[in-house]
């Protein structure tokens, strides 16, 4: 079975907008698992967690999932994460795929890298 990495922002403002983050994370992670594949969503993982840690060790962290799974899928908005931009730019450096959920994700071509990355 296929992981792949859920990567979006986390960090807001205010909690609410935390929330909000996760929630979007899980969205993208429930139609990943819709598709066949096991989403690994640092959101969640992590979620309620701030102030057990730095900012740095939650990054590295998350980065080091990140390189153990085998594709990524982006939340919208992670632009705007600079976490998210580095879990990106990771698994393009790894020659792993990358999917944009909210603009350029086709079902077809995930489910197609699903059944042929066997």
């Amino acid at each position: 079975m296929k992981v792949v990495y859920i990567a979006g922002p986390y960090r807001a403002p205010t909690q609410w907008q935390r929330e909000q983050n996760i929630f979007k994370a899980r969205e993208v992670g429930v139609m990943v698992a819709r598709l066949g594949a096991m989403p690994l969503i640092p959101h969640s993982n992590t979620a309620h967690m701030d102030g057990i840690a730095d900012d740095q060790f939650w990054l590295d962290g998350t980065l080091e999932l990140c390189r153990r799974c085998d594709a990524l899928v982006t939340v919208l908005g992670w632009k705007d994460s600079s976490g998210a931009q580095n879990e990106v730019k990771e698994i393009y450096a790894l020659g792993k795929p990358v999917f944009h959920s909210q603009d350029q994700l086709s079902m077809l071509d995930f489910a197609q890298w699903l059944y042929y990355a066997e």
